[in-house]
């Protein structure tokens, strides 16, 4: 190492300590000076390329309603979550943008995207001098840094990422503070140690990790101290830390203010599991943020991390890992006891997710923390691979992979640039055309948004630019507008104009409707396209019969819905249209949707029409599968429905067959008629309100072969086609009708009827087999009856009927016995044989009919020798009657 003497020889300027301090410093890492530099200049090119975020705004003002409450002016800091989110980074951004006078918008959210980068390069200085102090090699060190900072999606997130960058970054100082303060062991580093971690727990409750492994390791020091002094300085040590650490997260959160145990209980308990439902797609699959898969976390962070960084992370986790002989002496160790500590910062976070499940969405960005000391254990492992090479070539080669792999990761930033939020590593499909879009959740935060804008504004034939939003995806062009120059702003118009151009992350059902894509990967994270020509989509409708009448009349045509209401305003479109779509095979669904049964679309009014004229139309594309009902709404909060309105898509065919059904008698008439037509069940009610078909339907179809049913349908002798009526049923014209198609096996008896909480409102039961009834009885009626009761028998064709004239329900109601006693027992199946009869009971709706007044059953008697038949009917209590006859000897 040079001396002072020496480096004044060679910089006569430098007359003091600290300036011969600052020179030999950046003497010996101008390496790592100069990428900061280089990571500088690169991020203040790049600073006016990406948009805002939707959370910047709320993240903006925050620090404002925190300053409200501190000087009591209101109390909404009080209400909601957000009160238990600190200011430690959100209160500096404000002081700046106040203190340098900034006012316009795009000054205001520039300065925030600088500084918010600043604090991440910061925090890639840290990790160079933590890997430094930790293994003396400055290589090494710089490698440590670059596997910190070149992560494409936290490199992105470094600029608009008000949350989840700034906590990744205060853990990597806090992490070299960790170290700073056990290696001086004084009470001012244990004290700025706390302040560091106090700030922490104050930008994100997962700072406790650091809270409790710091007094962990002091108490380890306690434990392994030699002496009363030792043990001294590391009980004053853990309380300067606790001391600093506590005052600092209370004094950086005002909500504590006034109870500060109470409402630190309660901010654990709800910030642990966020409230914040949302969904993710992975792979493929459509998650609640509250119900995700085990590998969800290390899957995102495989499938989205440098393929290079990865390999050197798991590399210094395992001979790390490996290196731990004995718990004992690594504890006691410093050294290994920091390398534990890394590690389970990393890995200790994870295994709570997959054993906590606890609500985290849009990917792994609340987890981008766990990077820091990932980045650590690639250094940990670069030095392992250093170390084991024994010759300079071999130590060559291994610096010249891991710099490869820096500068293939540094390429892909630059070639996705400002994309980068939505890297994919080779560990999945990035060729396929839009594979990523179906099968990953990409395009979520306005980078794309701020690209289509100023493409938007580009374009002569667009000027001024109208813009209406696809709010189901999260798309706020007019937030992002905000960082556009003033100029360029003005010439944007949010209006909701029937020309008006739509940012959807979805490509366009219909050719010829898409002006422009952003892609990443050959999958589309925003498309701009044409509205329909909603004065063509208005006369339309106005040709047609609604399929549903509320608050809107709905039309379906050429596969899309159009939603009509004259007069209308702007005020009856505001707040979130909601259109459930139930599809005739669930199997159509996309995957995602099949537990739920349905696909579940939400926009804003505005994404697909306009208010013009005194009307309001919009149309919305539905699912390119068959769609056997839907169910559309609007609401303008959870909770709070407008209106709501729902059947089934073809009307036209349900009129069709309500007025060819009706030509005919129906089988049954109980609260609903109900016909036979071309192997369909018509329902039809006239008149019908809405509380005649809110109870569900049930539709029990007993087949004359029972072989004919599924197998998992067999045992219980009949098939369930239970349904809503709005899926197989509309109301229109002040009447009620449903269409149910039925098996094509042939049916013997249909029971069906309205249930409600297990409750029968009303229920009937018929067979489809009248004709054959009638012959029946006729043939029977040429012979005399073998025995008369409450019904007479009949003997015929190997078959046993039952006959009553002047007959009512009352007498069909109570199931019916039938004994058979044979000639010989051994003619009986296995598992009557012991009872010594045949058990042919029955319900008589099926094996009967009723008819012209007349009630008339039939069964197939066994085809062995039968001594004598016992019948009649009974109930709970007994017999209502019997009767019975012997065969001839």
């Amino acid at each position: 190492m040079e001396s002072t003497g020496t480096l004044r020889g060679a910089f006569p300027f430098i007359r003091s300590r600290v300036l011969a301090s600052a020179a030999r410093t950046i003497t010996q890492h101008w390496g790592a000076l100069l990428a900061l530099l280089l990571f500088l200049a690169v991020g203040l090119a790049a600073l006016d390329d990406y948009g805002i975020t939707w959370d910047e705004p709320n993240e903006r003002g925050h620090p404002i309603r925190t300053l409200w409450f501190i000087q009591g002016e209101n109390t909404i800091l009080t209400v909601g979550h957000n009160k238990f989110y600190g200011v430690a980074f959100q209160m500096p951004l404000l002081l700046a943008e106040r203190v340098l006078g900034l006012e316009d918008s795009r000054a205001i959210y520039l300065s925030r995207h600088l500084l918010t980068h600043l604090l991440f390069l910061a925090s890639g200085l840290f990790a160079y001098l933590l890997a430094y102090r930790l293994f003396g090699n400055r290589l090494i060190a710089l490698f440590a840094m670059l596997l910190y900072l070149l992560h494409p999606r936290l490199y992105a997130h470094s600029f608009a990422n008000g949350r989840d960058l700034p906590f990744a970054s205060a853990l990597m100082i806090s992490l070299y503070l960790t170290h700073r303060a056990f290696r001086r062991d004084t009470l001012p580093a244990f004290a700025l140690l706390g302040v560091a971690v106090g700030a922490l727990v104050n930008l994100r409750i997962m700072g406790v990790v650091l809270l409790a492994a710091v007094p962990a390791m002091g108490a380890l020091d306690f434990v392994f101290a030699r002496g009363r002094a030792e043990r001294k300085r590391a009980v004053a040590a853990t309380g300067a830390f606790a001391l600093a650490a506590l005052l600092t997260t209370y004094a950086l959160l005002p909500y504590l203010w006034a109870d500060p145990v109470g409402r630190a209980i309660e901010g654990w308990t709800v910030l642990s599991n966020h409230p914040h439902l949302g969904f993710d797609l992975f792979r493929g699959t459509r998650y609640y943020s509250d119900d995700l898969p085990a590998d969800y976390l290390p899957g995102w962070i495989s499938i989205t991390s440098p393929p290079f960084a990865l390999l050197l992370g798991l590399l210094g986790g395992i001979v790390g890992m490996a290196g731990m002989k004995a718990t004992r002496s690594a504890l006691r160790n410093r050294k290994s006891r920091f390398a534990l500590l890394v590690g389970g910062c990393f890995l200790l976070p994870i295994l709570a997710v997959i054993l906590l499940r606890p609500n985290i969405y849009d990917g792994w960005r609340q987890a981008y923390f766990l990077w820091a000391p990932f980045s650590l254990l690639g250094a940990y492992g670069l030095r392992w691979l250093v170390s084991a090479s024994r010759t300079r070539g071999l130590r060559a080669a291994v610096y010249g992979a891991a710099g490869a792999g820096a500068a293939a990761t540094a390429a892909s930033i630059a070639l996705l640039h400002p994309s980068q939020q939505d890297t994919f590593n080779f560990f999945v499909d990035r060729v396929e055309p839009e594979h990523l879009r179906t099968q990953y959740l990409i395009g979520y935060w306005s980078h794309p948004t701020r690209q289509a804008l100023e493409w938007a504004l580009n374009q002569g034939s667009y000027s001024p630019v109208s813009v209406n939003v696809h709010s189901r995806d999260r798309y706020y062009p007019y937030r992002t507008a905000q960082i556009l120059p003033r100029e360029v702003r003005e010439r944007l118009s949010f209006e909701q104009n029937a020309d008006a151009l739509v940012f959807t992350r979805y490509p366009p059902r219909e050719e010829g409707r898409e002006l422009r894509a952003v892609k990443v990967y050959g999958s589309t994270t925003l498309s701009i396209q044409r509205k329909a020509d909603l004065r063509q989509v208005y006369a339309l409708a106005s040709s047609s019969v609604p399929i549903l009448s509320s608050a809107f009349d709905l039309h379906a045509a050429d596969g899309s819905l159009i939603y009509v209401k004259e007069p209308c305003g702007p005020s009856d479109i505001e707040g979130t249209f909601r259109l459930q779509v139930f599809p005739e095979d669930e199997e159509s669904l996309p995957d995602w949707w099949r537990d739920s049964g349905q696909e579940d679309i939400r926009f804003y009014f505005p994404g697909y029409g306009a208010a013009f004229d005194g009307k309001c139309v919009a149309v919305v594309p539905l699912p390119d599968y068959p769609v056997a009902a839907v169910r559309a709404s609007q609401f303008r909060e959870w909770g709070r429905t407008l209106w709501e309105s729902e059947g089934a898509l073809d009307v036209a065919s349900l009129r069709d067959a309500l007025r060819d059904a009706t030509r005919g008698d129906p089988l049954a008439r109980p609260a609903f008629d109900i016909y036979l037509m071309d192997g369909d069940l018509v329902y039809s009610k006239d008149p019908c309100g809405e509380a005649d078909i809110e109870a569900r339907f049930f539709l029990q179809v007993f087949p004359r072969n029972p072989g004919d049913l599924p197998d998992e349908r067999r045992g219980r002798g009949y098939e369930s086609l239970d349904f809503d009526f709005f899926l197989k049923g509309s109301s229109f014209d002040g009447k009620c009708a449903a269409m149910v198609p039925l098996p094509d096996y042939e049916i013997e008896a249909i029971a069906t009827g309205q249930r409600m909480q297990g409750v029968d409102l009303w229920r009937e039961e018929f067979s489809l087999q009248e004709d054959e009834r009638r012959e029946a009885l006729r043939r029977a009626r040429e012979s005399a009856p073998v025995a008369r009761s409450v019904f007479d028998l009949y003997l015929t064709d190997g078959e046993l009927l039952y006959v009553r004239e002047a007959c009512g329900p009352n007498y069909t109601e109570a199931r019916f016995f039938l004994h058979i006693l044979p000639a010989r027992r051994s003619d009986l199946p296995e598992e009557r044989r012991q009872h010594g009869f045949d058990n042919l009971d029955f319900n008589f709706f099926l094996n009967g009919a009723r008819f012209d007044g007349t009630c008339v059953a039939r069964v197939a008697l066994p085809d062995y020798e039968i001594r004598e038949i016992s019948t009649g009917q009974y109930t709970n209590t007994g017999a209502i009657w019997m009767t019975g006859f012997a065969f001839p000897e």
